[in-house]
């Protein structure tokens, strides 16, 4: 009775998909740096001859090679799960992200580096759960309850972003219980994703009702949806302001980590705590503080100024002279962020028709995708040629330029865009 219970009911396997997808990216944060950017380190793994701005740039491409591969496949398993359903795509997806775990803890025990690239791009290729998540909860929501259906699936992956990075710090941590080391995190990330197979085999029913067998699949579709996203003047500005302020959060978070261990000399254990606590932030902004101003100030309003707080919270981060100081200043960051991720896609959706709403969504994605393709690469050389904490100057400045672009470019109240071509 209990089992045919919850066999009726996909939402608490898709909820704990994306908290597992949101650890598993989350866990990550913590360790990287450890590995190719600080020499003080035991679990540095750069060997004799390989310098640390060798290091910076391995730390760039580590970190892109995952959004280059999910860049391409996530479209395609997309288009994958309305031809073959949901619910083998997402076992897949699943199974290969797990496998990804055990191959990067491989990489670091046996300290082979291209064994840690290619687990990143394995992870990538396989992880587009969160979009295949998405199809499914629309499959089985009706349209009246889908809004909370969304809102419960965005609170998951914000409870995945704070527990991720925390876990990947203490989990990484000898000084916490002896026998931890940089890989415990990956074997804890691989058995959880191995449980949400089982659970997704066992428990969750297909949610596609209307699968398309005969459906050709578009395997250039991640390049196809940039091109779109050039083509149309009046969201063509809206997806540059998403480009640019994703770009610019980017080049923080690939060389942020690093710039605490050598500012504040942070552990492992405390960048997890650290960007655990941005979470908490973010996390806080999606379920309260959007809905408080929501009423009262309308999204070009509420992006103007969020834009401008989150490139100047972004510069804030090299005054103070402790801990203490980046704690005050994280509130900052989290509240502007998580107002304009609300903010700036709610706009993207308003200025398209009904009619084609998945599709500029879509287009949005594949945006969102590229924008965190670039920057990482870009850190690496940036911080090798000039110093490691350059590229969150960086960050500033572009997330500056985006919020230039959207106060002179963008002008609410153009006619809506009725067709994607």
């Amino acid at each position: 009775m209990l089992k045919r219970k919850i066999s009726n009911n996909p939402l608490p396997v898709i909820l704990f998909t994306i908290f597992v997808d949101l650890i598993g990216f989350g866990i990550i944060i913590p360790i990287i740096p450890q590995l190719l950017a600080n020499p003080a380190s035991e679990f540095y793994l750069l060997g004799e001859g390989q310098t640390l701005k060798q290091g910076y740039i391995l730390l760039g491409y580590l970190t892109a090679i995952f959004s280059i591969a999910q860049f391409l496949a996530a479209p395609i398993l997309g288009q994958l799960s309305d031809r073959f359903g949901r619910k083998k795509i997402l076992a897949i997806s699943l199974a290969g992200t797990s496998i990804s775990y055990v191959i990067f803890a491989a990489g670091i025990l046996t300290k082979n580096i291209p064994l840690l690239f290619a687990a990143r791009a394995f992870a990538g290729l396989t992880g587009g759960s969160i979009s295949v998540a998405q199809a499914s909860i629309a499959d089985f929501t009706k349209p009246e309850h889908r809004s909370k259906n969304f809102g419960l699936m965005g609170a998951a992956f914000g409870l995945g972003f704070i527990v991720g990075p925390y876990l990947g710090g203490k989990l990484s941590d000898p000084t916490f219980i002896s026998w931890f080391n940089p890989a415990t995190p990956f074997w804890f990330a691989a058995a959880l994703s191995g449980l949400n197979v089982i659970s997704l085999m066992f428990i969750f029913p297909e949610t596609n009702k209307y699968i398309q067998h005969g459906l050709s699949i578009v395997w250039s579709k991640s390049v196809v949806n940039i091109w779109h996203a050039l083509k149309h003047p009046q969201l063509r500005e809206l997806f540059t302001v998403n480009f640019l302020f994703n770009g610019g959060f980017t080049f923080f978070t690939t060389f942020f980590a690093v710039f605490l261990i050598n500012k504040f000399r942070f552990t492992q254990g405390d960048i997890g705590t650290f960007f655990a606590f941005i979470g908490i932030w973010f996390a806080f902004t999606q379920a309260v503080i959007v809905r408080k101003l929501a009423g009262k100030f309308s999204e070009v309003q509420i992006v103007r100024v969020a834009l401008i707080a989150s490139a100047a919270s972004v510069f804030l981060y090299f005054l103070p002279g402790s801990s203490l100081g980046l704690y005050l200043v994280t509130p900052i960051l989290a509240v502007s962020n998580g107002l304009i991720f609300a903010n700036l896609t709610a706009l993207i959706s308003k200025n398209a028709d009904a009619g084609v709403q998945g599709e500029v969504l879509g287009i949005n994605s594949s945006v969102t995708a590229l924008a965190m393709m670039i920057p990482p690469v870009l850190s690496g050389y940036i911080a090798a040629s000039i110093k490691p904490e350059t590229p969150i100057y960086v960050a500033s400045v572009v997330i500056f330029f985006s919020a230039l672009v959207f106060w002179f470019f963008f002008h609410p109240g153009r006619s809506k865009l009725h067709e994607v071509k």
